[in-house]
């Protein structure tokens, strides 16, 4: 991971069976876990970058569950951006504390689902939006 820290980039189980595949996402005991608040799913479009948004207390356990997605994770002290692909060839969960901007990107071909498993339920009031063309995207 790169030293944009505290966000945290766990690899996860797939676990192969002869009906289809497991796939693990987030366990009450694994790190990163910091309660439950409601888990939805999203879509993003092939070429297509959602963001930049900055939780202010939601904990977002991210998982691409289909296709491929690219965050973008900004750090707004430093002026940083770092990026992390996701989905088939890295399935793994992403960790994302509050007040980081995060924008993402669908980099796979066919359908991109990302999967949030968030600390709390979704309040409006708790983050912020801004243009993509607020911070640069690697």
């Amino acid at each position: 991971m790169d030293p944009l820290t505290p966000c945290t980039l766990t690899p996860l189980a797939r676990i192969a069976h002869p009906k289809g595949d497991v796939y693990h996402a987030l366990k009450a005991t694994d790190e990163g876990y910091a309660g439950f608040g409601e888990a939805y799913f999203t879509t993003v479009l092939h070429g297509v970058t959602k963001g930049w948004k900055q939780h202010t207390r939601m904990v977002m356990n991210l998982v691409v569950v289909a296709g491929e997605v690219t965050f973008h994770l900004h750090d707004a002290g430093t002026g940083r951006t770092a990026s992390h692909t996701l989905g088939e060839g890295n399935y793994a969960r992403l960790t994302v504390p509050p007040g980081w901007w995060m924008a993402f990107t669908g980099t796979g071909a066919g359908t991109n689902l990302v999967c949030n498993l968030a600390s709390i339920a979704h309040d409006p009031a708790e983050a912020r939006n801004v243009d993509l063309s607020t911070f640069p995207l690697p």
